[in-house]
């Protein structure tokens, strides 16, 4: 496990439609013990234009909500894993609580997986829990030294 005396700063990019969900997210990342710099998005299509627009300046992780308008978290994910310059940026598939069941979630995150998403996570309704979710996928990026620049720690 990661010592949590030697901080690194991660670029983190939030791609959510939903307003409240990205206020949340970010009050949850203030309060999480890595240090962070938060970018937000509206939509598949706003990620997309602002990745392909800041290549020098990419996230060290993105958090994609699967069901977005314009151009879904599943069409980005392909996109993001089949470009070149994209394809090793970790991401997280961000989503509400899926509904069609179990066996059809567990099919999503395997296909998902296959893509190249780095983990799946159901957003939890529970501010806490919200936390601990978005701290343990930063840690798994972070001891997977999945890192774009590893140079970025702060002691």
């Amino acid at each position: 496990m990661i010592s949590e005396k030697k901080q690194i700063f991660l670029d983190v990019l939030l791609a959510d439609d939903d307003i409240d969900d990205r206020s949340f997210f970010e009050k949850a990342l203030k309060e999480i013990s890595i240090l962070t710099h938060l970018v937000t998005v509206n939509n598949g299509e706003e990620l997309m234009n602002y990745l392909a627009n800041n290549l020098e300046f990419l996230p060290d992780v993105v958090f994609l909500d699967l069901s977005m308008p314009r151009k879904t978290g599943y069409e980005c994910l392909i996109e993001i894993k089949e470009d070149e310059k994209l394809k090793n940026i970790p991401v997280v598939m961000f989503s509400t609580s899926f509904t069609h069941g179990i066996d059809l979630e567990q099919s999503l995150m395997s296909t998902l997986s296959n893509i190249g998403a780095q983990d799946y996570i159901r957003k939890p309704s529970d501010f806490e829990q919200l936390k601990q979710v978005i701290k343990q996928a930063l840690l798994k990026i972070i001891e997977q030294g999945e890192l774009k620049n590893k140079d970025k720690k702060v002691d």
